[in-house]
């Protein structure tokens, strides 16, 4: 693959080393050796990503697949994906191909350029390009070119991330960046260090970040019994989105099922999923949603209660919005709507 390889961004020499400045694990990578992502490789002197158009997956989605509920609903996505993440959760619904460099495993996928990832997004009528599945931020170089190619066609551009990027990183690519949803993994730092091999701090302060920078922000929670689930942590998260993010900030609080390296932990209880959504709107919260359930999720006026945008599965949205306000009382609606 060396005549494929492009070199890296952000990074920088340290006695010998390179610090790669892309994600807040800021790696220091040796010669001949590759970053936590296992995409970042040092050669001769040079920092190269190993997975610059090589896509693991391309797919037209649902936006509201993301999750991304306040951000065109009914549109389409263009998924793309590349091999690799830069954390390690042992729930991982998509490991197969999140955690195919760890297994030394980097041929998988095919080419594509973002000439011809903007294309087919055009080509199948999606609204924007999703980059999601594994974790973008470790295929940035290719995320950052295909996102400057669709915003010149009017294609929005979206993260499905950790948040764990670094402030640098945001920096140069959130001239591009419409929206984002942010997988808040847990409320406790040691949490995501036993089971992540991460800190909380970043992502906390990278969500706060993007809300400074104007991207439209959602964020995840799945719901882990014995793991995220105390009621105190759920509350510390729900206050913190409130507080820090605001309280149009829509929350997604999903649903966990047993597999990959925990396969014998229980489903989360459906009282659970109902106890934490009433959390999230005891602390403020104006959009709760739950996944994974099987229910419909609606988005109501958080002034009158009318039913703003109907959800049933992902084939049936109806949006009542107009000119972005509720079509009842003339409250704005907190998102990013088609005019």
């Amino acid at each position: 693959m060396q005549d494929e390889l492009k070199e890296a961004m952000l990074y920088e020499p340290v006695n010998g080393s390179l610090r790669c400045r892309l994600c807040s694990h800021y790696c220091v990578i040796a010669e001949g050796k590759l970053g936590v992502c296992r995409v970042r490789e040092n050669r001769h002197g040079k920092l190269y990503t190993l997975v610059y158009g090589r896509t693991i997956s391309q797919n037209v989605d649902p936006v509201e697949k993301k999750p991304l509920y306040h951000f065109y609903p009914g549109s389409k996505a263009y998924s793309i994906a590349t091999p690799g993440c830069n954390f390690r959760c042992p729930w991982c619904q998509n490991s197969q191909i999140s955690q195919m460099p760890r297994r030394g495993d980097l041929m998988g996928g095919y080419k594509a350029t973002p000439e011809g990832i903007v294309d087919k997004a055009h080509a199948t009528g999606c609204r924007s390009i999703a980059y999601t599945y594994t974790e973008p931020t470790i295929f940035f170089e290719y995320t950052l070119d295909t996102a400057k190619k669709a915003r010149q066609v009017g294609i929005a551009n979206v993260y499905v991330t950790n948040g764990y990027m670094t402030p640098e990183m945001l920096e140069i690519f959130h001239p591009y960046l419409d929206a984002a949803n942010v997988d808040l993994k847990a409320f406790r730092k040691r949490t995501y260090q036993r089971f992540v091999g991460a800190s909380l701090q970043p992502i906390l302060d990278n969500m706060k970040l993007m809300k400074q920078y104007g991207i439209w922000l959602e964020v995840t929670t799945l719901v882990i019994p014995d793991l995220n689930d105390d009621p105190l942590e759920l509350r510390d998260a729900a206050r913190f989105i409130a507080s820090e993010l605001g309280p149009e900030t829509p929350w997604h609080i999903s649903r966990f099922f047993p597999g990959y390296e925990m396969p014998d932990r229980p489903a989360t209880p459906l009282r659970t999923m109902q106890q934490a959504r009433d959390i999230g709107l005891e602390a403020g919260l104006r959009y709760v949603y739950l996944g994974n359930v099987g229910h419909e999720a609606d988005t109501y006026c958080h002034r009158c209660g009318l039913v703003l945008v109907h959800r049933q599965g992902y084939g049936h949205i109806r949006s009542e919005i107009e000119n972005g306000n509720c079509p009842s009382c003339g409250t704005p609606a907190a998102g990013i709507w088609e005019e």
